[in-house]
Parts: structure tokens; C-alpha cells; sequence
């Protein structure tokens, strides 16, 4: 306690020595203040990482369950496949804060003398065995930093592991054709020149299948390729990529024939479309894209997967019309009466059957149905959920639950299942949907969702007669919506028609490789640079799934997935 002024010294060198002694004892308690301050500011710190380390584990196993739901029982609902995307966004933000709160507590740490807080992070996977390696070995120590000695002995060493990034190398290729003179006729002997796979080109295959990859697969526009291969130091205009990638597609074109072929020789197929934008004169338009999907693993088919794609500047009916014109067997997609009017299918031998997406008439009631969509509008005045759609949408997901349970048995098997199990809840389905349909007036939202399945029962009921048939149309969705989502990226899909067609055609050799696990650019650069000195006849050894196949065989340890 501070010395009162009765109790100090009458002379002055006593009284120096009192005040500093009362100083002493005021630091040291201002010492063990701001000992207990830091340390109470460092438990604090170590206390918010381990909560946002906490954080974002749990985030991360909530993800990885729903990811393995996904796996093992297929999309269950639209909400699952929003919920799964939040997620992710979500534990990135953790991660990110859980990273900054160490870092906090580590610095906090330092002040207080006490024992640092390190986050758990997974197990990192070892480095492929192809990945280059450069060895690094510092300069030794000449002298013990103990006792000064000079003898030292080595006993071994650490190795500590940086991976980095080294810009892309490029490299010029000099092939030398020497000429020769025959004595005897004079006549002059050269080698033939390499061969390019553009005409009078000086790409190599690699670096066009690059071009073309990152351009239809990866959605960069050349612009920005052109800014990307600058920055490298390789001038590369856009016209000169646009030239290259032109020629690249031609090239390609008789294997996209064969895909043609495979895709519309099978006894079921997916077709949908999707808009994108195309540049017209002076302006941009909507035009469609339109795919066929060949999916025959859902029922044990045997052919491998396919998709083909066609680009049209509008969604009239003369273009899908076109694209089936020689096709009969089943046709699973939403329903759009323009794939085949009945005119049409009258003058064919064998029509189109058509089987509807249980998955488009589920979501019409779903809509109807969300709960925390129709909460955010109740705040807007919006309406309630239906009770009418909730219930449908519960009776759909009975009928997802049994197909889930016979993917991939054979077409026999989903039937007799289906039959037994499925056949029962749709017939009662169809009689409660008449049902509420007779008690609903005009104005009422869900008489649109409940008309469009009932107008066209037929088609939904297809999956009860035969096995191959689809509950849903997602294969041909799932190929796209990398569409949908490389839309940001582009300023146009090309002019029409040339533009958009090119692009339909390196859409279906790449979706055909990522189908059958096969790493499209490599796939691109080996058919690049063999596809002109193959015959004809040996065309096929091209398609994706015979790529892969012969180079299993070649080499059973390669690593064929994208």
C-alpha cells in the first residue's frame, strides 16, 4: 500500500529509498497483473480456435455425410442438393476463420509463456510418383555451434517437403529432314514432314488439346488464353488460337460421327436442352443446346455411356424432330410435345415411346412445398406450403426410395420390383390425385402441378412396363449442367451456326470421356496426334472407352480418371 505522508522519513536519503521501495513492490504487482491479463487473453484466444476449429470439423463431417448419402442413395431432393452447396460455402468461411483464430492464438501465446494451440488438419496425401523432383541440400555447418570444433561426422538427414508451382514450359520442337543426292540418277531423298494436326500448323497435340480443353471444357475464352500464354512470354493472338482450335474440330469430327452412331443405336435414351447465348449480328440471342444421353447402367446394360449434343437458334420442334428423325425405341425427358409430334410419329416404322421425368412433375409440387422458401416469402406476405403438395411430394419419395434399392439390377429385376413395390403406391397415387383434383378450384396453385401429370399418365406410368425405363431424366441434366454453370463465363457460344455447332461437337467428345473416367486432354492430345495416319476402318480404337480399355491393357497401373 502507498505510504502515507505521516509515515515517511524525516530525511531526504531515507526517504528516496522508501519511495523506492514502494515503486518495486507497485511494478511488481503491475508485473503480475499483466501476467494474469495475458495469460487470460491467450486462454481466451485458445479458447475462440478451438471453438472455430470445432467448428469446422463439424462442418466438414456434416458435409462428408451428405456427400455420402448422395453416394450411396442417389439425389434425394432439390433441397438436399441446395443444402450440400451451402455447406460447402460454409466450411470454407470456418476453415478460413478457424486459420486466422491460430494464427490469433499463437501470437497471443507467445505473450503469456504458454503452450501454443496447433489446429488438427487431415492427413495429407502422399505426392504422386510422376511429379518432378528437385533436390535442394544445404550447405553444412563447418564448425560444432556447441564447442567450435571442426570435426564433424555426418549422421544423416531431414528432408522437409515444399511443393511448388513452376509456369508452364514450352519448348520448339526442331525436326531436321536431311536431304540426300543419289549418285547414280541425281535424284534428291527427304524424309516426309511431321505430321500437325492443323494444316500447315505449329502446334504440337498437347498444347491443342490444351487450347480446346480449356476453352469447351473449362470455359476460358481464347481472349483470356491469349492474356494467359502472353503472360507466359509465348504471343499467342486470338485469332491465332481461333484458327488452331477451327482446324482442331474438323480433325475431331469423324469421331464424333462414331459417338453419333453409338448414342442413337441404343433402346433408351435422355434428351433435354438447356439455353445459351449466341452471337448474331449487332447482339447476342438465345439459342438451345441439345443432348442425347446413352445410359444403359441403371439396368446392367453393357455399352458404354455417351452423350451427343446439337446447338439450334430456338427451341421449335423441327430441330429435336430432326435429331430423332432415325430413332424408335425410348425417349426419357420432360414433356415437351415438340421431339415428336404425332404427325410425325405416324409416318415412322418404329415411333418414339416416350417416358416421362418423374423428377420434373416432383418439383412442380415441391415449390409448393418448401417450407423455408415459403417462410422467407410469409415474411413478404407470401402464401403457406400446400398440404395437398407436401403429401405429393412425400408419395414421389417412396417411389425414389425403391428405385434407389434396384440401380443397376437388371431390367427383369427392376421390373418384378416395381410391380410388386412401386405399382401399388402410383395406382393409389393417381386415384388421390383425382381425388383432391375434384375439390380444388381454379385459383388454387397446385391444380397446374396435378393437371400436368394427369393429362399425361401414359408417360409417367412407363416406368411400370419396363424395366429400363428411368424414374428420372438426370442423366441427360447432369451432362448440362456444366453448361449452366460455364454460361458466366462466356461473352457468346460462337455465331450460329458454325459456333455453336463446333462447340456441340467438343461438348460430346468431352462429356463422353468424363462418362467413361477418361482424362479428356489426354485423351485429346493422343487422338490429335494419331487420328490422321489411322485407316478409316480403325476409326473406332479412337472412341473414349476403347482409348481406355487398350490402355488398361498397356499399362494396368495408369491412371485413366479425370
Amino acid at each position: 500500500m502507498p505510504s502515507k505522508p505521516d509515515d515517511l522519513p524525516e530525511d531526504l536519503a531515507s526517504a528516496y529509498l522508501a519511495l523506492l521501495s514502494e515503486r518495486e513492490v507497485l511494478q511488481a504487482e503491475r508485473d503480475v497483473v499483466v501476467a494474469e491479463r495475458d495469460r487470460a487473453v491467450a486462454q481466451a484466444a485458445k479458447a475462440q480456435a478451438l471453438l472455430s476449429d470445432s467448428e469446422a470439423l463439424i462442418a466438414s463431417l456434416e458435409l462428408a455425410i451428405e456427400k455420402l448419402k448422395r453416394e450411396l442413395r442417389g439425389q434425394r431432393s432439390e433441397r438436399a442438393a441446395r443444402l450440400i452447396d451451402q455447406m460447402e460455402l460454409q466450411l470454407e468461411e470456418l476453415v478460413m476463420a478457424a486459420t486466422e483464430d491460430e494464427v490469433a492464438a499463437q501470437a497471443a501465446t507467445r505473450n503469456s509463456n504458454g503452450r501454443s494451440f496447433v489446429r488438427r488438419r487431415p492427413v495429407r496425401k502422399p505426392w504422386p510418383e510422376t511429379i518432378e523432383r528437385e533436390r535442394v541440400v544445404l550447405d553444412p555447418p563447418a564448425t560444432c555451434a556447441c564447442c567450435g570444433g571442426s570435426r564433424l561426422a555426418k549422421l544423416g538427414e531431414d528432408i522437409t517437403e515444399t511443393l511448388e508451382e513452376i509456369p508452364r514450359r514450352f519448348k520448339v520442337i526442331e525436326t531436321v529432314r536431311e536431304k540426300f543426292s543419289c549418285r547414280d540418277c541425281e535424284a534428291i531423298s527427304q524424309p516426309p514432314a511431321p505430321f500437325h494436326a492443323t494444316p500447315r500448323g505449329f502446334i504440337g497435340p498437347h498444347l491443342l488439346a490444351t487450347i480446346l480443353f480449356d476453352k469447351f471444357g473449362m470455359h476460358s475464352p481464347l481472349n483470356r488464353q491469349s492474356a494467359r500464354f502472353t503472360c507466359e512470354g509465348i504471343a499467342l493472338s486470338t485469332s491465332t488460337l481461333a484458327d488452331q482450335v477451327g482446324f482442331g474440330t474438323s480433325a475431331l469430327r469423324p469421331v464424333f460421327d462414331l459417338i453419333e452412331k453409338h448414342v442413337f443405336a441404343a433402346e433408351r435414351l435422355h434428351g433435354d436442352d438447356t439455353t445459351i447465348p449466341i452471337r448474331a449480328k449487332s447482339k447476342c440471342t438465345t439459342g438451345r443446346i441439345w443432348t442425347y444421353v446413352r445410359d444403359d447402367q441403371p439396368f446392367g446394360g453393357p455399352a458404354p455411356p455417351a452423350a451427343v449434343y446439337y446447338a439450334s437458334g430456338d427451341r421449335r420442334g423441327e430441330h429435336p424432330q430432326k435429331h430423332l428423325a432415325g430413332y424408335g425405341g425410348i425417349l426419357q425427358s420432360d414433356c415437351y410435345n415438340g421431339f415428336e409430334p404425332i404427325s410425325v410419329a405416324e409416318q415412322k416404322t418404329v415411333p418414339i415411346t416416350f417416358a416421362f421425368c418423374h423428377a420434373h412433375a416432383r418439383r412442380k409440387f415441391f415449390e409448393l412445398a418448401d417450407i423455408e422458401k415459403r417462410a422467407r416469402d410469409r415474411k413478404r406476405n407470401g402464401k403457406p406450403i400446400s398440404p395437398i403438395a407436401l403429401e405429393a411430394v412425400k408419395r414421389f419419395d417412396a417411389l425414389f426410395d425403391i428405385e434407389r434399392q434396384i440401380n443397376g439390377l437388371s431390367a427383369a429385376e427392376r421390373l418384378a420390383v416395381r410391380q410388386e413395390k412401386s405399382k401399388p403406391l402410383f395406382d393409389e397415387m393417381h386415384e388421390w390425385l383425382k381425388r383432391e383434383r375434384a375439390t380444388l378450384t381454379r385459383s388454387s396453385e397446385v391444380i397446374g402441378a396435378i393437371d400436368y401429370m394427369l393429362k399425361r399418365w401414359d408417360g409417367f406410368a412407363r416406368f411400370l412396363e419396363d424395366g429400363r425405363v428411368c424414374l428420372t431424366n438426370n442423366a441427360a441434366e447432369r451432362v448440362l449442367r456444366g453448361i449452366a454453370l460455364g454460361r458466366r463465363n462466356w461473352t457468346f457460344a460462337g455465331s450460329q451456326p458454325r459456333g455453336a455447332d463446333r462447340a456441340a461437337v467438343m461438348l460430346t467428345l468431352i462429356t463422353t470421356c468424363r462418362l467413361n473416367d477418361v482424362d479428356p486432354k489426354a485423351w485429346l492430345a493422343d487422338v490429335l496426334a494419331r487420328i490422321a495416319d489411322l485407316p478409316v476402318a480403325r476409326l473406332p480404337e479412337l472412341l473414349p472407352w476403347a482409348w481406355k480399355g487398350r490402355r488398361l491393357a498397356e499399362n494396368p497401373a495408369s491412371q485413366l480418371a479425370a
